[in-house]
């Protein structure tokens, strides 16, 4: 632990960071002079007017590094910058920051310098926000940042795997928020069909296209007086995304079909499971919209990292099994406790809930043993008779041929993605981010498995 930081904890279960108060000073560039003092667990530096430092400089991104603090020190951390943090002439990506270390963002330096001041952080002592849980110091951390940005009407970015509960966050910052009273509107910008997309969030009016009988209000208007949740934000159309930067820096929108601009009153919050900085980088996401979001991040870390929050959740979900199910004698044995916080859970919460559910519904004794974590993972001697009866020609033919077994595999490999892919279009109506989201990979993988078995819309028979 750095001698500038110490943790304290206190007797709610909170805990306080001790540290000294910091500032930073504009030694060169077009704020030369500026000076501030912090004492904040976080601190932005950027050229958008949010910025807890906010820069003249063009050659500085909105936001383009942050002061972060915890019980290890202080550390510069660069946010995706253009240009790249330098630290005494050397580029930097996350660094822990001395007394009067300079180092320069675009064509400004900055040096930084510790106070002899002692000030206190407190991170929220309460092991659940909203309908969130946890008790692990991530999870608390962001309880902390949430009971901060809820009261106000600030954008916020919440980045996380699926399954770590990003919507239970959007709805939790609503319901403590001003705005609870009004509605809470989740548009899912990957279940909508990529034409229809901009009336569903702008509305349209009667006559702008085929079919549009009637005048219609889209999401922005629907949550009028309340939150909009865009749920998969990455998945928003390029050519939509200057619209929706428009709607969000001057408060109004357009509705398809119509010349009037319509006010509006909303507070915008958004959800990714990608990694929208290399969205950015690959021309995939608009730079100006990824920044104006960025500004309050949330980054929900996967369940993998916060074993310590496992015994709280399955307690809460065997809660709520039980009483599902019309019972109340199912508990769960030590051993098993102790084997899902090793888990991997790379479904996160939503797949600890689904387990928990199975388990209580399978278990004839009073306890979940082991064997029900694996439940309803297929495995090597529990192959679908369909698969098998389909694959067993095509074993057979192999076998005439005199294949080698490598050869075998892969058309046997290339049989099941043929199959796989094409059943789950099918269901999708051909929407390839809604099949993508299903089969947990990215749409580019999609995109890249059908241009690879050759298969078009009708082969699919998707019209």
């Amino acid at each position: 632990m750095s001698d500038a930081t110490r943790t304290i904890f206190l007797d709610d279960g909170a805990e306080q960071l001790e540290l000294q108060r910091f500032r930073v000073e504009v030694i060169e560039g077009p704020d030369k002079g500026l000076s501030r003092a912090f004492e904040r667990a976080e601190l932005l530096l950027g050229s958008s007017p949010d910025c807890d430092i906010s820069l003249n400089d063009p050659a500085v991104s909105r936001v383009h590094a942050a002061i972060v603090v915890d019980e290890n020190g202080y550390r510069l951390v660069d946010r995706g910058s253009k240009n790249g943090t330098f630290v005494e002439g050397l580029r930097t990506v996350d660094i822990f920051l001395a007394d009067r270390v300079r180092f320069q963002l675009g064509d400004t330096t900055l040096q930084f310098y510790l106070t002899d001041e002692k000030v206190e952080v407190r991170f929220s002592g309460s092991d659940r926000f909203g309908n969130m849980l946890g008790k692990s110091r991530a999870m608390r951390e962001i309880f902390s940042i949430l009971e901060r940005v809820s009261p106000t009407d600030a954008t916020v970015l919440i980045e996380g795997e699926s399954g770590t509960g990003k919507e239970l966050v959007a709805e939790a910052i609503h319901l403590n928020s001003p705005r609870k009273d009004g509605p809470f509107i989740v548009l899912d910008c990957s279940a909508i069909a990529r034409e229809l997309i901009e009336s569903e969030l702008f509305g349209h009016v009667k006559g702008a296209f085929t079919g549009a009988t009637g005048s219609r209000k889209g999401a922005f208007e629907a949550a009028r007086g309340g939150t909009l949740f865009l749920d998969e934000l990455g998945e928003l159309a390029v050519d939509l995304q200057p619209k929706l930067l428009r709607a969000l820096e001057k408060r109004e929108i357009k509705p398809v079909g119509s010349n009037q601009s319509v006010k509006t009153d909303v507070r915008i919050v958004a959800a990714t499971n990608r990694n929208l900085l290399s969205e950015v980088k690959e021309g995939n996401f608009r730079e100006d919209l990824y920044y104006r979001f960025a500004v309050i991040r949330v980054n929900l870390p996967p369940l993998r990292d916060r074993p310590d929050d496992i015994p709280l959740l399955v307690e809460h979900f065997l809660r709520q099994a039980n009483e599902m199910t019309g019972r109340d004698d199912v508990d769960i044995a030590y051993k098993t406790m102790e084997k899902l916080k090793r888990h991997r859970w790379p479904g996160n919460v939503r797949e600890l809930k689904n387990f928990i559910e199975r388990a209580v519904l399978l278990t004839q004794g009073d306890a979940i043993e082991t064997r029900y974590l694996n439940a309803g993972e297929p495995s090597a001697t529990d192959v679908p008779e369909a698969i098998e009866e389909s694959s067993l020609p095509m074993v057979e033919t192999a076998l005439q041929e005199n294949l080698p077994f490598k050869d075998a595999k892969n058309r046997l490999i290339e049989h099941f993605e043929k199959e796989y892919w094409g059943r789950l279009l099918e269901r999708t109506g051909g929407n390839v981010s809604k099949a993508a989201r299903i089969a947990g990979v990215h749409r580019k993988s999609v995109e890249y498995i059908l241009k690879k078995l050759d298969l078009t819309r009708e082969d699919l028979g998707i019209s």
